[in-house]
């Protein structure tokens, strides 16, 4: 029986946890051991409370079976709260805003949820915060700063430099909790980024599986080309680019990976679907090679070596048609609504084959 993966809690719950036992501990005269708070999804969370110092309170992250850069950073915050009596009107609500502490980032893009110069703590953690601390407040106003420790550190494995968030984390969670599909949180990270490029005005992109691919097209290219993350999920984000009114799409990389769309296999992850020396054989056969190329073809256990045998027999000029065809099933996905092409780059960065509108759409 496949194991039962484990719930954590998002940043935005330890956020608003550790902003409620603050407020606790100045309205009540103690800091509480433990908070109960309510997520969005309406579960019930009960959490642990660490006391720091001068008003600040803590909440251990716990991503549960979800791998997170935060999983285990404390989570801390501290509210400030205006002096002055109670107010009376029963009609009044406080007004709370937020300050970004050690560790939290800043928006500098237009794009996101945040306008530029906001903290990066996401629209729906600041409603549970303010939810949590709005009873306690009495009408009164609040400022609640949070931090997140060793923060700006670990930003750097995260998309937020791509995304515009600069200094540190984002404070996230839309239901409160965190549920192990990360296939999932990777897909909005990453049509998150387009959307932010979009929103600069880049309506041409080059999509590129990873790192490698992005240094290899801008080593093309030149380094002002707008590459845009898409991982395995480029059938995904081909969607994604439809909706934002893309202009122009080059799909560029490695083509152990590329080659797969040829066979309009769209999500390039191995445990999806492989089909590449299928691939590469039915392109050869149909160029006529002969039959014991395409055995040895069939026989490589690495596009690399393929690659080698495909040269010394004189067929390269399948890459061409390979990238052709997937340049022509992404337009499919597409509806002919964007032009598409691809390109697919050798272990060393060099181009084995394009499709003929690069150059048009770059």
């Amino acid at each position: 029986m496949e194991k039962k993966l484990r719930e954590g809690i998002t940043t935005g719950s330890c956020a608003a946890g550790a902003a409620l036992a603050s407020v606790l501990w100045q309205t009540k005269g103690s800091c509480p051991k433990a908070v109960k708070i309510t997520t969005p999804s309406g579960r019930e969370l009960e959490l642990k409370i660490d006391l720091l110092k001068d008003g600040w309170c803590g909440v251990v992250k716990d991503s549960g079976d979800d791998p997170d850069v935060t999983d285990g950073c404390v989570v801390a915050a501290k509210v400030e709260i205006t002096p002055g009596t109670e107010v009376l009107e029963q009609d009044h609500e406080s007004s709370i805003s937020f300050k970004a502490g050690e560790g939290v980032g800043t928006v500098t893009l237009p794009g996101l949820k945040l306008p530029p110069g906001e903290p990066a703590i996401n629209p729906v953690p600041r409603q549970m915060i303010a939810g949590a601390i709005r009873p306690y407040l009495n009408g009164r106003d609040a400022c609640v700063t949070v931090s997140i420790p060793g923060g700006e550190e670990l930003a750097k494995k995260t998309f937020n430099s791509r995304v515009g968030v600069e200094g540190g984390l984002s404070v996230l969670g839309t239901t409160g909790i965190v549920r192990p599909m990360s296939e999932e949180a990777m897909k909005d990270s990453l049509a998150l980024e387009m959307k932010v490029k979009v929103s600069q005005g880049n309506r041409r992109l080059v999509f590129v599986p990873g790192a490698g691919g992005e240094k290899a097209a801008k080593a093309l290219w030149g380094r002002d080309l707008c590459c845009v993350l898409v991982s395995n999920y480029i059938g995904f984000m081909l969607d994604e680019a439809l909706n934002l009114g893309v202009e122009g799409i080059v799909v560029a990389g490695f083509a152990g990976k590329l080659v797969k769309l040829a066979a309009d296999i769209m999500n390039t992850h191995s445990h999806v679907a492989d089909g590449r020396r299928e691939t590469l054989c039915t392109f050869a056969a149909l160029t006529g090679a002969p039959t014991a190329l395409i055995k040895k073809i069939y026989d490589s256990l690495t596009v690399q070596g393929a690659m080698d045998v495909i040269k010394e027999a004189g067929y390269s000029h399948i890459w061409q048609d390979i990238a052709r065809t997937g340049a022509k099933k992404c337009m499919m996905r597409l509806q002919n609504q964007i032009p598409v092409a691809v390109v697919l780059l050798d272990g060393s960065g060099q181009i084995l084959g394009k499709s003929q509108n690069v150059e048009d759409i770059l």
